[in-house]
């Protein structure tokens, strides 16, 4: 077997000069793995978001609203009669108005009148609601009880212009029919959260893994001996020591701050929608050979015309049609790809090839399917 070459580095000037914007969508961006905090790595038991949803109206929408929608000529009447109007809904216009559904996550350990932001979505056929404002609207948990409540004028962060229509011309940006109030919505229920049961805590990875799980658990009994103990690829269970009793959460402060390298799964993420490759540093290759060709065929048509003598009053003008087919094809070449002990050889032999994003997917299903690529292929 042939010593491996020395390993490519990201800065290295003939990758940034061959890739050039590719480097944006594959990431090739590799950097030596870093010790990360277990308060990175985990979530504590006890301690979980929660979902909160409600339905809402959203005033002052300025002829951009709902177009008159059965639902929300409806709620308008509801909230009028709240304030002792009374007003049959068929006489009411919603051009100003539109129904909405609003949405939050409560984080944990939130006290009653901390705030939170919640996210605005149009329900109906609202143009916008650029300059809208919330009313106030009940947010709901799975339970059905009411957790929080959200008010205040909404930011899109685009915005719909123009008048549209025959012979008008509309300018928009980003997506006006989603909007979200910062801090929009006042915590009204408490969620209890018990992170400390019988003297034990649960350390919850992010991303499950039994190495990872294992090397924390090394970690934190380096510190603390005896303590810890990985009950399956998710889940850490620490013993609080005796010198904690009664200050929990200066047990937890510290308990966040040592620090471990995680494993990371080999695995090619593809995202053919927005060209986008990434690709973790564990991933291997066996000895392969890789030939890439293109073939382009361009198909035009063409329609001229055949028109008569001035003097030939029998003659007629008509149409003729016409089509050119070419055929482009590029002559492809072997690369021999050694056995590599990580992505950078895999990333340099592609870039020698000169591929674009779309043939680098192409060649990583074939790769896959020819069993020389060691890593799992994710493609959305």
């Amino acid at each position: 077997m042939k010593p491996f070459p020395t390993p490519f580095r990201p800065t290295s000037g003939l990758l940034l000069r061959r890739v050039g914007s590719l480097l944006v969508s594959f990431g090739l961006m590799v950097a030596t793995l870093q010790a990360s905090r277990v308060k990175d790595l985990t979530l504590v038991g006890g301690g979980r978001e929660n979902q909160i949803v409600g339905y809402g109206l959203v005033i002052g929408l300025a002829g951009d609203g709902d177009s008159n929608a059965q639902a929300t000529l409806r709620s308008v009447s509801n909230t009028l009669q709240r304030f002792g109007i009374t007003v049959d809904p068929t006489q009411i216009k919603a051009k100003n108005v539109a129904a909405v559904m609003v949405t939050a996550d409560i984080g944990p350990f939130l006290k009653n009148g901390s705030r939170i932001d919640i996210t605005v979505a149009s329900m109906s056929d609202a143009k916008t609601l650029q300059g809208g404002v919330l009313l106030q609207t009940p947010l709901l948990g799975a339970d059905g009880r009411v957790y929080a409540v959200g008010q205040g004028p909404i930011a899109i962060g685009g915005f719909l212009g123009g008048a549209g229509g025959a012979g008008g011309a509309t300018v928009q940006k980003n997506h006006p029919t989603v909007g979200v109030i910062s801090s929009g919505a006042i915590i009204e229920r408490e969620i209890p959260a018990r992170f400390v049961n019988e003297g034990l805590l649960s350390l919850q990875l992010h991303n499950p893994d039994f190495t990872s799980a294992a090397r924390m658990a090394n970690a934190i009994n380096a510190v603390y001996p005896a303590s810890a103990l990985a009950r399956d690829a998710a889940s850490i269970e620490v013993k609080l020591p005796d010198d904690f009793r009664g200050r929990e959460v200066a047990f937890l402060a510290d308990l966040g701050q040592i620090e471990v390298t995680p494993d990371t799964l080999a695995r090619i993420v593809i995202n053919e929608r927005t060209g986008t490759i990434v690709a973790t540093s564990t991933v291997r290759l066996s000895q392969v050979a890789i030939s890439l060709g293109s073939l382009t065929i361009t198909v035009s048509s063409n329609v001229g015309v055949s028109q008569p003598n001035s003097f030939n009053n029998s003659g007629t003008t008509v149409s003729v049609p016409s089509t050119q087919t070419s055929v482009d094809e590029v002559k492809g070449g072997f690369t021999i790809v050694n056995e590599a002990p990580s992505i950078e050889r895999l990333a340099a032999a592609l870039n020698a090839l000169g591929v674009s994003t779309r043939e680098m997917m192409a060649i990583f299903q074939t790769l896959k399917r020819s069993g020389a690529l060691q890593a799992e292929l994710l493609i959305n």
